[in-house]
């Protein structure tokens, strides 16, 4: 496969947009930067705050512990931190500035209610609206498509900040996904110049090891990670699951360290990184080699997500497990032929795995998605792939994707309202 420098440049863009660091589970997170963006343009703190969320923000952020505060949880706290304490130059890392002094303030001012939480009717599934008021100001910051795109911003009712912008579904600008091809990433991952993209390459290998670390000895959530290796033992398919369900562990349940995502996601970015880690230092593969690797399961992730969307009720670590064992395989030297069976065989397997939420159970998701992918590895070696016309599966892997990807964003729209439904009940 002939790889051009336009492609290069394509897919280095595409890395440097997605591989984005953030701190938190990234949907409160998310809330928290357009109320410090909100809190900011009001200049003082606000008395009243009314955040409305699309259904989907509204599922990913009302369960994880909001990082920097110890055991708060949910939308209110997001955004009243945010507000109080963010610093919104600093994006999906808005919350490192808060002090003891901001949390002893946001917990007053969220036992006096100040915050009101709406479902936003919108097409849109990322899709955020913040109103800071105090006195007779106002402000108002409006976020869609991606959880650091703000579109809109007002003053006291009139506008300072527009860009175009509709609710339908569309993604965000940028380079389009559409160019990614497994022979392309393969041939990418072998022979491009890692210059320009080794700097957010180290980032993912450093923040995202270190909070799986801390994962793997610390309390958190569950202890999924620790479960895995107390009963299952120590080899390297098993710490590969361990390592990286034990960074969501620590992630989901308020962990300050930062990570570096991917589709968006942290706990994707953690599954898509983690494992191929452990595998490196297994096979003692060099510096180099790991981050090729990486090249390979970040841009399989993206690839398979892109079509989605940021949230739906298709789990996420579906396809950043898929794109591990893809990283994985590559480090043997596998071909597009083998990546390609290893995406059929998974997404035959554990294709329907629903999204309900951030929270703790999403690191037994992240290792079930990451074992399904290693078996789906040890399958393709064997020449052993799901045949075309079964279920979802068809005779290529780009139409296999095609075909999850329909199921996810159309077939489940009615599964994800749902789920919303039930999630919010009493």
């Amino acid at each position: 496969m002939e790889l051009t420098k336009e492609d290069c440049r394509k897919y280095e863009a595409i890395l440097k947009e997605e591989l984005l660091t953030a701190l938190g589970c990234t949907e409160p997170i998310a809330i928290a930067y357009g109320a410090a963006r909100a809190g900011a343009l009001l200049g003082a703190v606000p008395e009243k705050v009314t955040v409305e969320c699309s259904g989907n923000l509204i599922k990913n952020a009302r369960a994880v512990v909001v990082p920097m505060t110890t055991d708060l949880r949910g939308i209110e706290a997001a955004a009243v931190l945010g507000a109080v304490g963010g610093d919104a130059d600093r994006e999906l890392e808005v919350l490192t500035t808060v002090t003891q002094e901001h949390l002893a303030l946001t917990k007053e001012l969220l036992a006096k209610k100040i915050c009101a939480v709406k479902l936003l009717d919108t097409p849109a599934k990322l899709h955020i609206i913040i109103r800071c008021e105090k006195g007779g100001e106002s402000s108002l910051v409006e976020i869609m498509h991606a959880h650091n795109h703000i579109v809109h911003m007002e003053k006291n009712g009139q506008a300072v900040y527009d860009v175009p912008h509709d609710a339908g579904e569309v993604e965000e600008g940028g380079v389009d996904r559409s160019c990614l091809s497994l022979e392309k990433i393969l041939a990418y991952a072998k022979t491009t110049d890692l210059s320009g993209v080794m700097e957010v390459l180290d980032k993912q290998i450093q923040c995202n090891s270190a909070i799986s670390k801390e994962g793997l000895t610390g309390r958190w959530g569950e202890m999924v990670g620790q479960t895995l290796l107390e009963v299952y033992g120590n080899g390297v398919n098993v710490r590969a699951r361990a390592a990286a369900a034990a960074g969501s562990d620590a992630r989901m349940n308020g962990c300050e360290m930062p990570v570096v995502i991917n589709s968006g996601s942290g706990n994707q970015g953690i599954t898509v990184s983690v494992p191929v880690i452990e595998y490196a230092k297994e096979l003692g593969k060099s510096h180099e080699e790991l981050c090729r690797a990486l090249l390979v399961s970040n841009l399989v992730a993206i690839m398979q997500k892109y079509k989605v969307g940021r949230l739906s009720a298709f789990c996420g670590a579906v396809s950043a497990g898929t794109a591990a064992a893809c990283g994985i395989a590559f480090l043997y030297g596998a071909d597009a032929d083998i990546l390609g069976m290893i995406i059929t065989n998974s997404l035959g397997n554990i294709g329907g795995v629903v999204c309900d939420g951030a929270k703790s159970s999403c690191a037994a998701k992240i290792s079930s998605s990451i074992e399904a992918g290693l078996m789906s590895y040890e399958m393709a070696k064997r020449g052993r792939v799901f045949r075309p016309g079964e279920g979802l599966v068809k005779d290529r892997y780009e139409k296999t994707i095609d075909s999850f990807c329909r199921m996810a964003k159309d077939g489940m729209e009615a599964t994800d309202r749902e789920i919303l439904r039930i999630m919010i009940e009493d």
